[in-house]
């Protein structure tokens, strides 16, 4: 039975929305929660057969980190909710367009969310005003912070992690994405180089790029770095 047939649009929202009960606001360090890639081939092979519990399952264990992208990439709650919602629809209507052969059942949805995301980026550019940090975020209090050379290093606590969140929204998208995916979601240099779709020489030119443009806007508003 065809997955489509299999599920309706009803079971799909269901099955996303009841996601978000264990997909809390994005953390750090989400890669250690990552699934077997046995595990993801077969809940895909089961959802092709037409098991509605199976897309419960691959939903449930692939939101935390499809939502930690988006909220990463777009810094606000409510959008990256509903673009987490677009992620999964897409994967809905293509899943039988996956092959186990090719590669790993995350990347293959990390490419998924990237290109949705670049999409609504352009899509929406001309609609957003660029606010100051100052606009945007509370200021630190306290501003001493250990060293460090990866930007989930940088800084902490809940304000630090706002103020970090306002310094990725102005890397470029190429920046960000890089930086999102090896230092918030620990992904391998080759498993950001499929997603991208770039060599990984140029995933570490830009990751490098990335890294050095956040501190230089982190120093700009006194952060230790």
């Amino acid at each position: 039975m065809a997955l489509a047939a299999a599920l309706d649009t009803q079971n799909f929202s269901n099955a996303v929305t009841s996601a978000w009960g264990s997909a809390p606001t994005a953390r750090l360090g989400s890669r250690s929660l990552e699934p077997t890639f046995d595990l993801d081939i077969q809940l895909v092979e089961r959802c092709l057969a037409g098991d509605e519990g199976a897309w419960e399952d691959l939903v449930k264990t692939h939101t935390r980190r499809v939502y930690s992208i988006c909220f990463r990439f777009v810094g606000k709650d409510s959008e990256a909710q509903d673009l987490t919602q677009d992620v999964f629809l897409r994967l809905f209507r293509t899943l039988k367009s996956f092959r186990a052969g090719e590669g790993s059942f995350t990347v293959w949805l990390s490419r998924m969310t990237r290109n949705l995301l670049i999409d609504n980026y352009r899509r929406t550019r001309q609609e957003r005003i660029t606010d100051s940090i100052e606009e945007q975020l509370p200021m630190l209090e306290e501003r001493s912070v250990g060293a460090g050379s990866r930007a989930d290093g940088l800084l902490a606590g809940r304000e630090a992690s706002e103020l970090l969140q306002g310094a990725l929204q102005r890397l470029s998208p190429e920046l960000r994405e890089t930086v999102i995916l090896r230092d918030l979601e620990e992904m391998e240099y080759k498993e950001i180089a499929e997603t991208l779709g770039v060599p990984e020489g140029t995933v570490k030119s830009r990751l490098n790029r990335g890294r050095a443009e956040l501190a230089r806007i982190l120093r700009k508003y006194q952060v230790a770095v």
